[in-house]
Order: structure tokens, then C-alpha cells, then sequence
């Protein structure tokens, strides 16, 4: 049994406008952080970890939707829905995380003077919702894409990519804002609220 985006060509479709929309939107925030590179650059290579981390996922979701016939998700349309719901929030979630850091949103980690805590908006549940977004759009694109193996490719290699740039993230906010990081750090888990 095939994936239904590869044999439908309405869920086809749908995957694709989804996937234009996730595209136009990273690419939004690339831009959008392009152009604030005030303070100190202090990223490590870790934005080049959740770069290779996406792209080896997507490289192995995409061949195994292809080539994979054995590892296809049952269900037809309600996996592939529910992927696309997915896909859709984990957009929402980050652009929402974008646009309540505002000016200290960036790419690349810098630390800005001037730089404050923000709790508000979803920081109030966990430190990192812009990358629990970018995790909720790839297991959405995952399941989309109807095979198991492109679920746990999309949800595993990226996140070890995340796991690097958190810790690079973390040390370079608890070093620049110290005790009010560390009192709002205390109280919220980084990507899952209540788990991690």
C-alpha cells in the first residue's frame, strides 16, 4: 500500500500548498532576522547542526515515502489530515514565538544589550515554542507524508540538531541575563511542557 499523497492527486496537492506555506514562512523568518544583527554573535555552529539535522530528515521522509511501501501509516485520509493540522499549528506556533520576542528573535544566537526575559505569549509554557513549532510542522509533514519512517526521520535527526542549539542557546541567555533566566527557566520545560 502506497502513501496517499504519492497515489492522490488532492492530498498531493494539499501536501504540497502546506509545504509551500512552511517554506515561505522559515523563509519570512530568515529575513526577518537578517536584518537585526545587533550584539554579539555567539552561535557555535549550532544553527549549521539543526541544518543538517533537517535536511538529513527530509533527504530520508522523502525516499521513504518513495521507496518505502512497508512502512506506510494505515488509515488514508486520517493520518494524512492530521498531519496537515500539524504542519499548520507548528507554522502558527512559530510565527506566534517569532512575533513575541520581536526584536530579539534571531537566527543566528546573538545577545542583545538591552535583551529581557519574555514570559509571555507561549514562553509562558516553554522556553523554546519557536522550535516546538518547527518539531510539530516536521511530525506533521511526517505523517503527511504517510510512512513511518519519515515521521521518526523528521521527528529524530532534527531534533538532535535542536538539542545542540538549545544547549548553545541556554548557556549564551543564562551568561548574558543570568538570575532572571535561571528563575524563569526553573519553572518551564524547554520544548514539551511537562516532559522536556
Amino acid at each position: 500500500m502506497a502513501p496517499l499523497a504519492t497515489t492522490h492527486h488532492a492530498a498531493r496537492v494539499l501536501l504540497e500548498v502546506s509545504a509551500i506555506a512552511f517554506a515561505t514562512s522559515e523563509t519570512y523568518i530568515r529575513l526577518r532576522s537578517a536584518s537585526r544583527r545587533e550584539g554579539d554573535r555567539v552561535d557555535r555552529g549550532s544553527l549549521g547542526a539543526v541544518v543538517v539535522g533537517i535536511a538529513a530528515g527530509l533527504l530520508v521522509a522523502v525516499w521513504s515515502s518513495a521507496h518505502l511501501a512497508s512502512a506506510t501509516i494505515p488509515g488514508g485520509w486520517l493520518p494524512f489530515l492530521a498531519g496537515l493540522v500539524l504542519i499548520w499549528l507548528g507554522v502558527l506556533l512559530r510565527q506566534w514565538a517569532v512575533w513575541t520576542l520581536g526584536r530579539f528573535f534571531t537566527v543566528v544566537v546573538r545577545v542583545s544589550d538591552g535583551q529581557t526575559v519574555v514570559d509571555r505569549g507561549p514562553y509562558r509554557w516553554v522556553r523554546h515554542p519557536s522550535y516546538t513549532g518547527l518539531l510539530t510542522t516536521l511530525l506533521g509533514l511526517g505523517a503527511a507524508l504517510g510512512n513511518w519512517l519519515s515521521v521518526l526521520a523528521l521527528v529524530v535527526l532534527p531534533t538532535i540538531g535542536l538539542v545542540v542549539r538549545i544547549r548553545v542557546e541556554e548557556r549564551a541567555l543564562l551568561e548574558s541575563l543570568g538570575e532572571p533566566y535561571r528563575a524563569y527557566a526553573e519553572h518551564r520545560r524547554r520544548l514539551i511542557p511537562g516532559v522536556w
